[in-house]
């Protein structure tokens, strides 16, 4: 049965409208993205198949163009839309990150990060710089390492810091595994950073781990 002929309470697009879409599955969100099925598959089915063949979200979303047009009904057209959908996401939310202190927006600021960093195969260490108020100069990536580790020089971070004439940064950096776990090089490389940092009177406000969907902040855990 085509989603036009289901009740309307339970069309994903209806759904959304009148409950939020918050209140939709993956595969119904996916399926308002995806608009059409194929042949002998609604497009709820087709996202379900699609949830069913990658696994996850995520991994659907981290798939390359080559891997994801070789699913029935994919190609790069589609790839091309979603990846525009999830950049908007993102730009979205570094602008809300932007608009005010940083201290008074964390919530913007971790669900950026999120997007810039949480789909990354291989761990990758950035920063925010601040201003002397705490709003967001730039993000920059600067080391990408491997699936479980990336080699940070605080010679060049503090290079970089004096280039952006920065007051404060938050240090970044993902965990493709998705463990949470705070490792031994996490708390050496951010107290090298903190001591290189302070010697032209920069300050490191937090570190932030991302783990998938997770944020794990130094501050909040009393680790800076």
């Amino acid at each position: 049965m085509a989603i036009c002929d289901w009740p309307e309470t339970e069309r994903p697009r209806e759904k959304l409208l009148s409950k939020g879409a918050s209140n939709l599955s993956d595969a119904e969100l996916l399926a308002i993205f995806l608009r059409t099925g194929t042949r002998g598959l609604s497009a709820i089915d087709l996202s379900r198949a699609l949830l069913r063949h990658y696994g996850s979200l995520k991994a659907l979303l981290s798939a390359d163009v080559s891997e994801f047009c070789k699913f029935n009904g994919m190609g790069k057209a589609k790839y091309a839309q979603l990846h525009a959908s999830l950049e908007l996401s993102k730009r979205f939310f570094e602008e809300e990150m932007q608009s005010e202190p940083l201290i008074n927006n964390p919530k913007a600021c971790q669900a950026y990060l999120k997007h810039a960093l949480g789909n990354r195969p291989c761990e990758t260490f950035a920063i925010l710089y601040l201003d002397t108020q705490h709003r967001v100069l730039k993000f920059e990536e600067l080391f990408t390492g491997t699936l479980d580790s990336a080699a940070v020089y605080p010679r060049e971070v503090v290079r970089k810091v004096i280039d952006q004439c920065c007051a404060a940064v938050v240090l970044c950096h993902n965990h493709p595994s998705g463990s949470v776990n705070v490792s031994d090089a996490d708390r050496a490389i951010t107290l090298r950073l903190q001591e290189a940092l302070a010697l032209v009177d920069v300050k490191v406000l937090d570190h932030l781990i991302i783990a998938n969907n997770k944020v794990v902040s130094f501050a909040e855990h009393g680790l800076l």
